[in-house]
């Protein structure tokens, strides 16, 4: 999610602050002193503040201030709060919690896509490993994070559970965190593309048990490859 004018440029330069612990729990910001700091209106205040509320990040209280929240009680599911807390000193804990997030998760969505998926669900999971294949062997990065986005949203939605499909977006935040901060391979690996490949062919064929079982072993890999980087 990008937010766009105003508002969200005075998000910019909040919202990672505040994920970093610049801006610590406690703090009591001001309307009056953020439109002067940042030279914009009380309009745009409001709706950015607005917005960190929504997260939980902050609660603006009458006659006390905006007041920074605890980040036991953020929405850390939000993909601006990732993209913050993946640009500051909390990206390799904020990475682990992710990546085992995604273990839980996507190789149950798998198993389920491969029962409840639609038609055009499979035909765009074929689709994508084939351009996952294009782009990987082409060292096209952009492309190739663009379709893995798409594939692994879409094996979510196609499990049929609503819950797993709004995870798209997290996911997303995890796949675009690591390749924006280099912790990516600079071509991806081929055994990866195999294992997509893998995943959307027993989804198309309806194996619950393969579809599951190839794509634990995508996200344990990516995890231990993120281990290994962040030397753990």
């Amino acid at each position: 999610m990008e937010i766009q004018g105003l508002p969200g440029r005075l998000l910019d330069e909040l919202g990672p602050a505040i994920a970093a612990g610049e801006i610590p729990e406690g703090a009591v910001l001001r309307s009056e002193e953020l439109e002067e700091r940042f030279g914009v209106s009380r309009t745009v205040v409001r709706e950015a503040v607005r917005i960190l509320e929504g997260m939980r990040m902050v609660a603006p209280r009458r006659r006390v201030g905006i007041t920074v929240q605890p980040k036991s009680g953020w929405d850390v599911f939000d993909p601006l709060v990732i993209r913050w807390r993946l640009a500051g000193a909390d990206r390799p804990a904020q990475l682990r919690s992710l990546g085992s997030l995604r273990l839980a998760v996507e190789p149950a969505a798998a198993a389920l896509a491969a029962v409840h998926a639609s038609d055009d669900e499979r035909r765009e999971l074929s689709a994508l490993a084939v351009e996952l294949t294009v782009s990987a062997r082409a060292a096209d990065l952009a492309t190739f994070l663009r379709h893995d986005i798409a594939f692994h949203a879409t094996v979510l939605k196609a499990s049929g559970n609503e819950m797993f499909a709004h995870l798209g977006d997290t996911v997303g935040a995890v796949l675009t965190g690591r390749t924006e901060y280099h912790l990516m391979p600079h071509q991806p690996e081929p055994y990866a593309i195999r294992l997509h490949r893998e995943v959307a062919d027993a989804i198309c064929a309806g194996d619950a048990a393969q579809a599951e079982q190839a794509m634990r072993t995508i996200v344990t890999g990516a995890l231990e490859e993120l281990n290994q980087q962040l030397g753990c």
